[in-house]
């Protein structure tokens, strides 16, 4: 069964249409990866709505079940006519993505139709578990992503800057075949390595911890890893500091699988530092879906409440500490829950402390 197929088994129920907004739940149903348009979603039909730009490329592209339109009259007359074809005077949005500015459009044209939520919950709850296909791609994505993390290790030498290893890093992934990036790259030396998210800077690298973040988009999906260097030689801290981030790291990777609550995959791991006497340095969560957009459901939290990991989950488990102004670690890896229920680590590249 299609994405599209599953989508509108569950719109049935809901006696309403659907307009999907968002370039990751378009590219999700039908396959075609544009910024510019809108899929219009019945029980038993599919639009994609584009322009004269996109017309040729969506032809081609389109997963089959959907038929192509460049509305002449604009987008909401376009809608209008469709919803009066089918019979819909109720339509879903997507409450995550629509700006309240073409909400009150959508509500002036379609007088006559019924806007609701709705489509984003119904969208994360098919996107969260992920198809041997899109699995097939992440796996590839993160193939890259090891590659590059090999390539950097030679790249890297005296005088190069943070700016340097995030580019080199970029251009290898696209030249081993990456379509682009999951997100920007991060790569944070010294004492801004204890920024989690800290920017690539116009400096060389300083001696200490160099953390890398870094993943390939491929067919459309993302990889994600995280590895820590250092530049120079370790100090006894910075070997225990890493030590307990990689056996964090571990103690979650041993237990994560089918069946187990997503907080308490997390507890794992933040009770490996907090017993370590790194209480109040893991500040983020142990880790994040992974798929279309960089960060899905569902995700490795104190905060996850009742989630439960299940077949076709992907995340990262990525602990990490940080101690503000000094530097900061952290080890990330890319995870499959497969469909015996076991987890399956698709990222391969080392994690012993490596000084460069």
């Amino acid at each position: 069964m299609t994405h599209l197929q599953k989508f509108q088994q569950e719109l049935k129920g809901k006696g309403a249409a659907a307009l999907i907004s968002s370039h990751a739940n378009i590219f999700y149903l039908c396959g075609f990866s544009f910024h510019d348009g809108y899929l219009l979603i019945f029980p038993d039909a599919a639009y994609l709505l584009t322009d004269a730009r996109y017309s040729e490329a969506a032809e081609k592209e389109t997963d089959k079940g959907f038929t192509v339109l460049v509305p002449k009259d604009g987008m909401i007359a376009a809608f209008r006519e469709l919803l009066g074809t089918h019979g819909a005077d109720k339509l879903l949005v997507e409450e995550n993505n629509l700006t309240v500015a073409t909400f009150d459009r959508l509500k002036k044209g379609l007088e006559a139709v019924t806007l609701s939520s709705g489509v984003t919950e119904m969208l994360t709850g098919l996107r969260v578990c992920k198809d041997e296909g899109e699995i097939a791609a992440i796996r590839e994505a993160q193939r890259i992503t090891d590659a590059a993390f090999a390539h950097i290790l030679d790249f890297i030498k005296p005088g190069v800057r943070e700016l340097d290893v995030a580019l080199e890093l970029e251009y290898f992934m696209r030249r081993m075949g990456a379509s682009g990036l999951a997100f920007d790259t991060i790569a944070v030396s010294g004492s801004a390595s204890s920024l989690p998210h800290g920017v690539p800077r116009d400096c060389k690298l300083q001696e200490g911890f160099l953390t890398m973040d870094f993943g390939a988009r491929c067919k459309g999906y993302c990889s994600d890893m995280t590895r820590t260097v250092v530049i120079g030689k370790a100090d006894n801290e910075m070997k225990r500091l890493y030590r307990t981030v990689l056996a964090a790291q571990e103690a979650a990777l041993d237990v994560i699988g089918a069946g187990l609550f997503c907080s308490a995959v997390d507890k794992v791991a933040r009770d490996v530092i907090d017993k370590s006497g790194y209480e109040g340095c893991f500040g983020h969560s142990l880790g994040h879906g992974v798929g279309i957009d960089i960060h899905e459901a569902p995700r490795l939290s104190a905060k996850a409440g009742d989630a439960v990991l299940t077949a076709g989950h992907v995340v990262t488990v990525e602990p990490g500490i940080y101690l503000t102004g000094k530097y900061g670690c952290r080890i990330e890896d890319l995870v499959v829950v497969g469909a015996d229920g076991r987890a399956e680590n698709l990222t391969k590249s080392p994690k012993e402390l490596i000084e460069l």
